[in-house]
């Protein structure tokens, strides 16, 4: 007999069926869910206050409990994001390139969905709707697996979600909710390879790595965030300052805030005073070298080697003194994710080394790396950050929830 995951395997097989070749309802399912989200603000709410009870008695962080709390605004900014994916043009059908051959054939090849998606995810309800609204507009059948904390708030969302969807004659199936949030569910749609086509994780390190190891069926690796800002020898030292005020402390729980800055030996000992007066006003707590620490103090907890490769979701930051642009790329090369850096420089050939020398998905020159998403890039909400390099890397929007076909029309050739 068919388990319960089972069955919302082939349910929303069945479902991508119908949205590969539903046009417009798909835009009219999205205008339906904004509207449905903000109708129903004080039941989301609701459900997510109890959420954030159970969160406080079972000890969540404050950046946890920032990350799972909905309130009206935060509900808007959901609503808002959806009817921004609305407005994207329909990547299913984009043609993407065509020739015809010399034996008359004529090869096209088209943007197709993917098919069934599977997203496993931590403690923000935002992602309930970023990622279904994503999967809805490029065609594709979504089955959310969120946390233990954030399960009330799932629930409700989805529910209002596949109610809207319903109300303008699409299968409500296109988004499933998994609503056993033990490991043994998890487990079970990593093995779903009878009806999944991709999974994608969307969380702390812990997770992903979980999932990237033990999944059956394909994944795109995503989100972890161990995020840099180097500042150079030519830096603006009040840019410097802003930036990584900017990055680390407005949300710091975020994966495109930084967890480290790397500061040349030659404008160390003017700018890390700057910095540490702004990061002050945030009580970020400081974890340096020791040359770091000889020029600002014991104020400056001894950093030891996990901190360079920890991604705190916190106020706490890593800081280097290192002798050069060099020492710096290599820092990044060896404990970055490969999700954001960031260069403060006035140096074009500096920051030419930089964007060049460093690999990972966004690389910035003066500019915080909280950009790093997908409705700043202008690709509306995102699925996430993915930090590999097969099939899609960095913000994933619409283009990245689609795979390809070839479509070849002939007169009766035969080889």
């Amino acid at each position: 007999m068919a388990t319960v995951i089972e069955q919302m395997g082939a349910r929303a097989k069945e479902a991508s069926r119908e949205l590969a070749v539903a046009g417009e309802k798909k835009n009219m399912a999205l205008r339906a869910i904004a509207e449905a989200l903000r109708a129903n603000k004080d039941r989301i709410i609701k459900a997510n206050e109890i959420d954030l009870k159970n969160g406080k008695e079972n000890g969540l962080s404050n950046a946890l409990l920032d990350r799972l709390s909905l309130d009206s605004k935060r509900i808007d900014g959901i609503a808002d994001g959806v009817l921004q994916v609305a407005a994207l043009p329909d990547p299913v059908g984009t043609v993407i390139s065509g020739s015809t051959r010399p034996n008359g054939l004529k090869i096209t090849k088209v943007r197709v969905p993917i098919g069934v998606i599977g997203i496993i995810f931590e403690a923000r309800p935002n992602v309930t709707a970023d990622a279904a609204v994503l999967c809805l507009k490029s065609g594709n059948a979504v089955i959310l697996r969120g946390g233990k904390e954030a399960i009330n708030s799932n629930m409700c969302i989805t529910s209002v979600m596949q109610d809207a969807i319903e109300s303008v004659g699409l299968n409500r199936n296109c988004v499933q909710l998994i609503e056993d949030t033990t490991r043994q569910s998890s487990v079970e749609l990593m093995g779903l390879t009878e009806y999944l086509d991709v999974l994608i994780p969307r969380g702390g390190k812990g997770l992903i790595r979980a999932v990237v190891e033990n999944a059956k069926v394909p994944v795109i690796e995503t989100g972890a965030g161990n995020c840099h800002v180097y500042v150079d020898e030519s830096a603006d030292i009040n840019m410097a300052a802003e930036i990584i005020y900017n990055a680390k402390t407005s949300r710091p729980s975020v994966c495109n805030a930084i967890e480290t800055i790397l500061v040349h030996e030659k404008i160390a000992e003017k700018a890390l005073p700057v910095i540490k007066a702004r990061l002050d006003e945030k009580n970020v707590e400081l974890r340096g070298d020791e040359r770091t620490r000889a020029i600002l103090g014991d104020c400056v907890k001894p950093a030891v080697e996990d901190d360079w490769y920890t991604e705190y979701g916190d106020y706490i930051l890593a800081v280097r003194v290192v002798d050069d642009i060099k020492s710096a790329v290599e820092h990044i090369a060896k404990y970055s994710t490969g999700h954001s850096e960031c260069i403060v420089t006035k140096d074009y050939n500096s920051a030419s080394y930089f964007t060049s020398a460093v690999d990972s998905a966004a690389v910035y020159v003066n500019a915080s790396t909280r950009f790093t998403d997908g409705g700043e890039f202008g690709n509306g909400a995102e699925i996430g950050i993915s930090t590999q390099k097969l099939h899609a890397r960095g913000p994933m929007g619409l283009n990245e929830l689609t795979s390809m076909k070839f479509i070849i029309e002939g007169n009766g050739q035969v080889r």
